[in-house]
């Protein structure tokens, strides 16, 4: 099945995801992977963020921040809740918790969400450092 949005328990500014551990879920020493914590509360967080936008704006994640409490194993049922912490012009700031069926909490985060409109252009992407010639490179064309 995988993890779901619950409507019953979003609303404006919040938002709770819940779904039940699965065998894809488990990492090589069988208990869920870091990346799934993070994706349910990223998608937690995030769809809090989106519930607080006005018509035709979109946000996007542009800082996560995850701390892994306890692990969890396959057959659990997780929940993460999602609340914003402030909203501004262009940017978002969300906390999220993740509880095991227990109500022991197993992850938390933060995160930043970029706010734009959407009939104008994503914000740019940043631009690249070019490499730097070290000294031994600089050696060799001498």
């Amino acid at each position: 099945m995988g993890f779901k949005i619950d409507i019953e328990r979003s609303g404006r500014g919040t938002c709770t995801v819940t779904g039940r551990v699965e065998t894809r879920h488990l990492n090589i020493n069988s208990v869920v992977h870091g990346g799934v914590y993070a994706t349910i509360l990223d998608t937690a967080m995030g769809a809090a963020v989106l519930s607080v936008l006005g018509p035709g704006e979109t946000a996007a994640t542009t800082s996560l921040y995850v701390e892994f409490l306890r692990a969890a194993q396959e057959g659990d049922t997780l929940t993460a809740r999602g609340e914003v912490l402030r909203r501004g012009r262009h940017l978002a700031f969300a906390e999220g918790n993740l509880f095991g069926e227990d109500g022991h909490r197993l992850s938390q985060a933060r995160g930043t969400w970029y706010i734009w409109a959407v009939d104008s252009k994503p914000p740019p992407e940043a631009p690249t450092a070019k490499p730097r010639r070290g000294r031994a490179s600089r050696a060799r064309s001498a």
